[in-house]
């Protein structure tokens, strides 16, 4: 099956910046639509944004809009989530996953997921 390693997070202060990588081995991930999500310590997973096969259209939740921006290399098999502005509210574990169709914001549509990397914003 497709999987997914997960690289990039870390610890950084408001208002900086990180990228988040997602490589995939086994297949290619050109026929897929590639999710990004985070969980925050009991809070339910969220979608954060979400890019289709060709990467023509990228979607964003209203709390990331402006600030994260989601691409993929479908010859690398890799997508990433550049990350700035980052702000408190930011830290959780981000998780990439990946499913065949249209984007999708519900966790349940994803069929293939990578192991989460944690982010934490602070002072």
């Amino acid at each position: 099956q497709l999987q997914f390693v997960e690289s990039g997070g870390g610890l950084v202060q408001p208002g900086g910046s990180l990228r988040l990588s997602c490589a995939a081995s086994g297949f290619t991930l050109d026929y897929f639509a590639i999710g990004w999500f985070r969980q925050a310590p009991g809070k339910e997973r969220e979608g954060v944004s979400c890019i289709s096969n060709s990467g023509g259209f990228t979607n964003y939740a209203d709390s990331v809009k402006g600030r994260f921006t989601i691409s993929r290399d479908n010859a690398k098999n890799t997508v990433y989530l550049q990350m700035n502005s980052l702000k408190h509210e930011d830290t959780a574990v981000y998780y990439c996953a990946a499913k065949r169709g249209f984007c999708s914001w519900y966790t349940t549509s994803y069929a293939y997921w990578g192991q989460g990397t944690q982010v934490t914003v602070s002072s």
